[in-house]
């Protein structure tokens, strides 16, 4: 019987990135098993492989598990926390509380499922139940295959199969009354696990961003009552609010792909259909990266595309590195990005592929460069999306945009920006000149200097000269396949 109640045995319910009550399988089943469910976090960054939690993502988290943890005693139970490592400290919550189970909801990093798989094998050998499901996505890694039984390395025809199996999970409330749990069961103070910014550098996140399940429910609210009318054509445009702004939230786990699917669904109108097509196959996209990772774990580091492994990448300048981080580059569209991350902990989609490209095509530095950076810094730092994303504008990874594929910075910043909103609210200094001048400020060097003098005369690289390197480089590379 359970310490926590002597009627009812009990079920430690191990959260991970799954921070929520409703539509979270792993405490569905404890529920509907009759067990009381012991929710925990263990802090184990250290398990993450080459890949622990970036600082933005410790922010959030921090918010997010006070968050779940208000949640849960709304209704009368509690968030536990504790350190790792998390076998043993499972083994350790296992004695307190006398539990005769073990759920969890799966995670999908390399690190991790062989880490969680041997948790599994041994919590059985000790005559624990142990069960894990899937908290995070429509498809897991392993559910699709091509007619040859492979993984996909292209999109289209994996969005096609996978939609051709589309079935969208019952939707689950959060329960509304939790047993609780016994005083002398202790955890962690939250503030015990490091994860908060000391000073507060991440106090303009919060402008944006509200942490939990309450937050991310009301971010596909305001989605769908407002910016997913249009969304197919506005979500390339950096100086509006197009896009759902829930991919935290996603991350996280304080939303279940499914309910947003089946909220978007509910709402499909003939006027609407093909913004919720449109957003849908976004979500896709995260599914395609997930499969990806599981079957090439390897590409977290290497390029996916061995014809890239001799590929003659830039010496690294330290000083030019910095600059891009900072957003001093001297080209306003990638350097309003860069400091919108800093800023908000995010970067709009459409301007990832314009900072990324400039990185990797006219600084011809090394994506990975980009992507431990972007791990660090997004609040929605993702593995499989960071990893594909920068392996796609790379060229490196499947389904990538070709190499010789250069995003102008200057053209993307007028179709994309055309008042330049974005580059004016995130390059303020910029904000003297005339509109046209702001996309590219050294064609105009007399009003540069006389209304915008704190910013860069020239970019760090000239955009033909850089294009040609990164063309040369491609051509030094191994040759295409026929």
């Amino acid at each position: 019987m359970s310490k926590t109640d002597p009627g009812r045995a009990c079920a430690i319910v191990w959260l991970r990135n799954d921070l929520r009550l409703a539509d979270n399988p792993a405490l569905q089943a404890a529920i509907e098993a009759g067990f009381v469910p012991v929710c925990v976090y263990l802090h184990a960054p250290g398990e993450e492989g080459e890949w622990p939690p970036g600082a933005a993502s410790d922010a959030w988290r921090h918010r997010s598990l006070a968050a779940l943890d208000a949640d849960l005693r709304a209704r009368g139970s509690r968030l536990l926390l504790r350190h790792g490592p998390s076998e043993a400290a499972l083994a350790g919550l296992v004695r307190e509380t006398g539990a005769t189970a073990v759920f969890w909801n799966r995670k999908y990093e390399p690190a991790t499922q062989a880490r969680d798989a041997g948790i599994k094998r041994r919590l059985k050998e000790q005559g624990i139940q142990a069960e894990s499901f899937n908290a995070a996505l429509l498809f897991e890694p392993w559910s699709l295959a091509t007619q040859q039984g492979g993984p996909y390395k292209v999109f289209t025809p994996f969005w096609r199969n996978a939609l051709g199996q589309w079935r969208l999970p019952v939707l689950r409330h959060a329960p509304e009354r939790l047993p609780a749990l016994a005083r002398e069961l202790a955890g962690l103070p939250l503030d015990a696990l490091g994860l908060k910014p000391a000073p507060d550098w991440d106090r303009g996140f919060w402008e944006t961003w509200q942490p939990g399940e309450a937050g991310a429910h009301e971010a596909l609210e305001v989605f769908t009552d407002g910016a997913l009318r249009g969304y197919r054509s506005e979500r390339d445009r950096p100086d509006r609010v197009g896009t759902s702004l829930l991919s935290p939230h996603l991350h996280f786990g304080e939303i279940a792909p499914w309910r947003i699917a089946a909220s978007l669904e509910q709402g499909r109108t003939a006027a609407n259909g093909a913004d919720v097509d449109a957003f849908l196959r976004e979500l896709g996209w995260r599914e395609f990266a997930w499969h990806l990772l599981h079957h090439f774990p390897q590409t977290t580091t290497q390029n996916l595309n061995s014809r890239f492994a001799d590929f003659q990448w830039a010496r690294q300048d330290p000083a030019q590195l910095q600059a891009w981080r900072e957003g001093r580059t001297g080209v306003p569209i990638v350097d309003a990005g860069m400091r919108e991350l800093w800023h908000t902990g995010y970067m709009h989609n459409r301007v990832r592929m314009i900072v990324a490209s400039w990185l990797t095509k006219h600084m011809r530095q090394h994506w990975l460069q980009g992507a431990r950076w972007f791990w660090d810094t997004l609040v929605d730092a993702d593995l499989a999306s960071n990893t594909l994303g920068w392996q796609w504008v790379a060229g490196t990874g499947a389904d990538a945009a070709p190499y010789f594929r250069v995003f102008n910075p200057v053209t993307q910043a007028r179709k994309f920006d055309p008042d330049a909103r974005y580059i004016t609210r995130w390059v303020p200094e910029l904000s003297a000149l005339p509109t046209g001048a702001r996309f590219a400020p050294w064609e105009s060097p007399e009003l540069r200097a006389r209304l915008a003098p704190a910013y860069p005369a020239m970019p760090m690289v000239d955009l033909a000269q850089g294009r040609d390197a990164a063309l040369a480089a491609y051509k030094r590379s191994s040759p295409p396949p026929r």
